[in-house]
């Protein structure tokens, strides 16, 4: 199979160029850019030195021969770049893997239009459109895909790593393969759920700005776009089709000194019943209002429920050929994710079991982006779903 890739020289486009030069079932790679056409990508990225021994010829083409030369396509560009595109590709008969937000709201053009500030230019196109969060869609990527050729709104970064640390949790019964009640039996209290995450800086793209200038964040970390990052809405759309009803879920993405890799920590606050013994043990009130005389430490039956949801978490994902369900004493981090796309989770529950606290790691490059485009294409087109993707992480 041959597959092109559209903004080969941004940095998800450069990944996918990576990874697809090792995949199994990929003969050969063609290459595009708007900016750079008619360069070798060596050129811009030095590290690819000859790569063009291997699967492509490493010049940069016009994206319409792209299309025209490929049987699968991928488009690492900006929001609202790629519809045209994917217009083609249809036309063509081949599937598209889109890693902007064009394809992400499925026909909820409103919801892109208000956050994004464009409109979609060819609305038709999403009744052959799928969200790829393969955890959440694969049989429904899978039967689109078997009936013709489809596309793929590959999900960002940060609701990626949110929705994987919220899945379980929220989803209950409403999972296709069904695992009964939310994880360890627990019972999510109504109202907000927040989720914090730090970005490495390849999270900004590849164009140069004041914010991302080594003096700006290096030794620092701070937040960035509070209440307003565009990621908001994908992730609320997200958890609540786990969930099977509306979630409000406050976001807050932060910018860390590192250049790749996502954490997020997302907590969950619990219903009094669900920690109603514990306040029996202790003398805790279980109002919710809290007795700020009191702190007890942490007792037996807090760490026995938090082991309880841990064991429900592994069982959710024991499936997932990408998610790593971490033992106790283990906690996320993005080191041991590192250039892999495997989404590791951490389960912990607060001193007072009263909020239950998820940790969540990827790599923004693979997982985040590229991997996970590579996960969907293998899904398209019946591949195993782990080829090209079960490189160990580099943990420095």
């Amino acid at each position: 199979m041959i597959a092109g890739i559209i903004g080969a020289t941004g940095y998800a486009g450069a990944e996918l160029v990576r990874l697809l030069q090792a995949h199994p079932e990929v003969t050969g790679l063609v290459l595009a850019s708007v900016s750079h056409e008619g360069e070798d990508i060596s050129s811009i990225y030095p590290n690819f030195l000859e790569a063009r021994f291997a699967k492509t010829s490493g010049i940069l083409i016009a994206p319409d021969e792209l299309v025209s030369k490929a049987d699968m396509v991928f488009g690492a560009l900006p929001a609202g770049a790629g519809e045209a595109y994917a217009k083609t590709c249809m036309e063509r008969g081949i599937s598209y893997i889109d890693l902007s937000a064009d394809f992400r709201f499925d026909d909820d053009e409103e919801s892109y239009r208000s956050w994004y500030g464009k409109s979609w230019l060819y609305p038709e196109l999403r009744r052959r459109c799928v969200y790829g969060l393969p955890e959440l869609n694969r049989s429904r990527i899978s039967e689109l895909a078997a009936s013709g050729p489809v596309i793929i709104g590959n999900p960002g970064c940060y609701p990626t790593a949110v929705s994987l640390a919220c899945y379980p949790a929220v989803a209950g019964s409403n999972r296709n393969s069904g695992t009964g009640s939310p994880a360890g039996g627990l019972q999510l209290k109504a109202g907000t759920i927040i989720a914090d995450a730090i970005s490495g800086v390849t999270g900004a793209g590849r164009d140069p700005g004041r914010a991302y200038h080594f003096p700006e964040c290096s030794d620092s970390v701070s937040p960035y776009k509070v209440g307003s990052h565009r990621h908001t809405p994908e992730i609320n759309r997200t958890i609540a089709k786990m969930a099977g009803h509306p979630i409000h879920l406050v976001f807050t993405p932060h910018l860390g000194p590192l250049n790749r890799g996502i954490l997020a920590t997302v907590y969950f606050p619990l219903e009094a019943a669900a920690r109603e013994s514990n306040a029996q043990k202790t003398g805790t009130p279980t109002s919710n209002v809290p007795d700020i005389t009191c702190c007890p430490a942490r007792t037996k039956e807090v760490s026995e429920k938090e082991t309880a949801v841990r064991e429900q978490y592994a069982l959710f994902y024991k499936d997932e050929p990408f998610v790593r369900l971490l033992p106790e004493g283990l906690t996320a981090a993005t080191n041991r994710v590192r250039q892999s796309n495997y989404c590791d989770i951490s389960v912990h529950l607060d001193h007072s079991g009263s909020v239950l606290v998820v940790e969540s790691a990827i790599d923004n490059m693979v997982k985040g982006a590229a991997g996970q485009a590579v996960q969907n294409m293998n899904i398209i087109c019946g591949f195993n779903e782990t080829a090209g993707l079960t490189a160990l992480p580099a943990l420095f």
